[in-house]
């Protein structure tokens, strides 16, 4: 059997996140990787690879940093897990409160959804309410029901829990006063990422600055779409959760609610905060959080977080030298110089081969997106095989955006010669079909889809 049949054969899917699997890759992806250093990967048949995938964007200073490996080992020689709270964990709790302003108090836990599901639970707790409204553009908050049953995947979710979830749109803020009106005193929270593909508008129409590093609060005299949500779950007594699962330590040390100038009720972190080591956290106002609590003599309890390995020593020491280090070295600028000239870089390569009606790069530069459609905008999943095929043939794994503090000037110049090589090929096949250059090429497919 090869490595693909093996991983099959013993894991669902055939790996532990989707987004890993066999379906959002082209056919000469590496089906496993044995290792990574700074911003390479390896095949178990020796091939190394430029990443650009950076382990779904939790990497933000590089792979197997040795600051950071220092500290985790550090913790685990201490015991990693202890009977009782440890001082690494009393440490780190006390510097994500430090760091974000809208904090007094966090839960740790081991992944994003986990700490997305808490916060819902939290709110729900606390409005006593059941309705969760959660923005429709962003791509994924949760594998927990309340979010699965939104999405196309409904199979296993009861109808009821598939009820209790509405959606609204990013940017527009009147569909969210709508759905309020339609289901008043109903909604226990909104859920939103800060930013994914587009920046919050100022007013209803305009949008970031568009400067490399964004340095305002927000851009322009009126209330951007964020400070909008903010006041009107006020208004109605919502409780506010934006996930900066992907934007926490990206986009700001203080994260992108102070970018955009925003304290929600709940926040949510992951990815990025250790270094590819797994700590995330549910963190907010301390009335809230509190609920989870066992202070309060008399009260009726509420189950909030209890994991056994949330607070493992070794990804908090990870947690602790990961934001010492994004100070010291300044890591957040860079990664927004660098997505700025990642972005122009791809944009221009298109232009020179005559496919920048079909392929674009956009998105905040701290988190760049690329797409590809077809010409009447829609959008072309064949193409994209093709173009990640091409760069991966040419020592570029490149399944998305993400980048890290080893992403420099010769990453860009690699970067720039494979897609100088793709999309010649990509030129060809779109003027003489498609159709030849895929042949028996498995096409990349969306996650969120109902059938496999």
């Amino acid at each position: 059997m090869n490595y693909s049949e093996r991983l099959h054969r013993v894991i669902p899917g055939g790996a532990h996140t989707y987004s890993r699997g066999d379906d959002q890759h082209p056919s000469n992806a590496p089906p496993i990787l044995t290792g990574g250093k700074g911003s390479r990967v390896w095949s178990p048949d020796g091939r190394e690879f430029l990443d650009y995938g950076m382990a779904l964007r939790a990497v933000s200073i590089g792979y197997a940093e040795p600051e950071i490996n220092q500290a985790a080992m550090r913790g685990m020689e201490l015991g990693n897990s202890l009977t009782r709270a440890s001082m690494i964990e009393l440490e780190a709790a006390e510097l994500l409160v430090s760091l974000i302003d809208s904090v007094d108090m966090v839960k740790f836990t081991k992944n994003g959804s986990t700490a997305t599901s808490a916060a819902v639970k939290l709110a729900r707790a606390f409005t006593g309410r059941e309705l969760v409204a959660r923005c429709a553009q962003h791509p994924f908050f949760s594998f927990d029901d309340w979010f699965i049953g939104s999405t196309p995947i409904t199979k296993g979710i009861p109808a009821d829990t598939i009820r209790q979830t509405k959606q609204f749109n990013f940017n527009d803020i009147a569909s969210l006063e709508a759905l309020i009106q339609a289901h008043p005193d109903q909604f226990a929270c909104v859920i939103l990422e800060p930013a994914a593909t587009e920046c919050p508008a100022v007013g209803t129409s305009t949008g970031c600055c568009g400067q490399a590093i964004c340095t305002r609060n927000f851009c322009g005299e009126q209330p951007n779409y964020l400070q909008q949500v903010q006041a009107l779950c006020k208004k109605h007594g919502i409780v506010f959760i934006l996930d900066e699962t992907i934007t926490g330590f990206r986009w700001h040390m203080k994260g992108a609610q102070h970018v955009h100038g925003v304290q929600p009720d709940l926040s949510t972190f992951g990815k990025a905060m250790a270094n590819g080591f797994s700590v995330a956290a549910v963190a907010g106002r301390r009335e809230i959080m509190e609920l989870g609590s066992i202070d309060r003599i008399g009260q009726e309890r509420l189950f909030l977080l209890s994991t056994t390995h949330g607070a493992e020593m070794s990804g908090l020491a990870a947690f602790i030298a990961t934001m010492q280090f994004l100070d010291k070295h300044k890591v957040i600028p860079h990664l927004w110089q660098y997505g700025h000239a990642l972005t122009q870089l791809l944009n221009q390569k298109a232009q020179e081969h005559g496919l920048s009606h079909v392929f674009k790069a956009a998105g905040p530069a701290a988190n760049p997106y690329y797409l590809t459609t077809q010409a009447d905008g829609s959008a072309s999943f064949e193409l994209r095989t093709l173009f990640a095929r091409e760069m991966i043939a040419n020592g570029v794994l490149m399944p998305w955006l993400a980048f890290s503090y080893r992403h420099g000037e010769a990453e860009l110049a690699q970067t720039s010669q494979a897609l100088d090589l793709a999309f010649a090929v990509c030129s060809t096949a779109l003027r003489n079909g498609l159709e030849d250059a895929l042949m028996n090429e498995n096409i990349i497919k969306p996650v969120f889809r109902r059938h496999n």
